[in-house]
């Protein structure tokens, strides 16, 4: 296995490109200089005190540009974090009830569902049912049929309520 060393800087234009070469240089600017050989192109990156980087190796002849490469990647790895910032991770929530919940139970679940949807999260809604409860489905059918009533001003259901196994089950979603 070869061995990896962790401390190595990135490479730059040199190893890649034989000297006898030519390549298409950007300024540290960003204006176009022109097609220059690779010993011009590296005597005016060390005349700025700034690298030189390929920029497309398979264009002919290739495109190198002096720039600050630490400068460069640490930009980079700074917009890459921003926008991981910004991203909103939506959660799926999970409220379970059974067929033969209580009214006040009922709304104790609705208003969690509620205060969920509200936080930009999605909310499953599992029913359980248990031995003799799985021959009166109708019941389940009901009381699901009673939280999506209840939802409908800020929630719709991403797909109607199916039976998985003993679980019926419905995703909701914010409006």
């Amino acid at each position: 296995m070869a061995k990896v060393d962790f401390n190595k800087k990135p490479e730059k234009a040199e190893p890649e490109l034989d000297n006898s070469s030519s390549v298409r240089l950007i300024g540290a600017n960003g204006e176009p200089v022109g097609i220059v050989s690779l010993s011009e192109a590296k005597k005016a990156a060390d005349k700025a005190g700034l690298d030189l980087v390929i920029v497309s190796k398979d264009s002919n002849p290739p495109v190198c540009k002096i720039l600050d490469y630490g400068k460069y990647k640490y930009e980079q790895q700074k917009k890459k974090a921003e926008s991981r910032k910004k991203q909103k991770t939506i959660d799926l929530k999970e409220v379970q009830i059974r067929p033969f919940i209580g009214e006040n139970d009922l709304m104790v679940k609705c208003k969690a569902i509620k205060r969920f949807i509200e936080s930009g999260n999605k909310v499953k809604l599992a029913m359980r049912f248990r031995g003799r409860e799985m021959s009166r489905q109708d019941i389940g059918k009901e009381v699901i049929g009673k939280v999506l009533e209840f939802c409908q001003d800020f929630a719709k259901p991403e797909n109607p309520p199916k039976l998985d196994g003993t679980t019926m089950m419905t995703i909701l979603s914010g409006k």
